[in-house]
């Protein structure tokens, strides 16, 4: 069971360590596409119930009407939103909430996830799309990571056309939000 465990997270560590590497090279394709976000966010809601459920977390979606459809690249932008809804959900201690909320903001679409978890210190949050860095007080948790996917998360949202940003209070939680370009 160990071995298949670390054989895991070993994989997971050499795929984002490509997806760097073709970051930086510029080498990671835009294979844009029209496609509705909110689909592929209830879809990955679905994928992590087990994974909420065994960290006693509730995750929730509030979305606006006939929201329009988003241009990207739908598995880029489905890493995005798999690296945050992991996040929100594994820095959540004891039991929590998360709630995500998609809505149109002028010409893009908003993406904003909110945990009650244990938050970024003050201190680090200017690291903290830097490749590598994991903030001190998630250090004591021993959560796994590697400290790649939200570098990862915003070069994939800025090469989009996006803009990402954060705002975090230690033991309150975080808020994380995107905004992308309406088709």
């Amino acid at each position: 069971r160990i071995l298949k465990e670390n054989s895991a997270r070993m994989e997971e560590l050499v795929s984002d360590l490509l997806i760097v590497s073709r970051i930086e090279t510029a080498k990671l394709p835009l294979k844009k596409a029209e496609f509705p976000l909110e689909n592929l966010v209830r879809e990955l809601i679905k994928e992590f119930e087990p994974f909420a459920q065994a960290s006693n977390v509730k995750v929730e979606l509030k979305s606006e009407e006939d929201l329009p459809k988003i241009l990207a690249d739908p598995s880029q932008i489905r890493l995005v939103v798999e690296n945050l809804l992991d996040n929100a959900i594994r820095y959540i201690k004891d039991r929590g909430k998360v709630l995500i909320k998609l809505e149109k903001k002028g010409p893009n679409l908003y993406f904003e996830i909110k945990d009650n978890g244990v938050g970024i210190p003050k201190e680090d949050q200017k690291y903290i799309f830097q490749k590598f860095f994991r903030a001190g007080n998630i250090l004591r948790y021993q959560t796994q990571g590697s400290g790649l996917g939200l570098y990862i998360t915003k070069a994939i949202i800025e090469r989009s056309g996006g803009k990402i940003g954060f705002k975090s209070e230690e033991n309150k939680g975080s808020t994380f939000w995107f905004t992308l370009p309406i088709k």
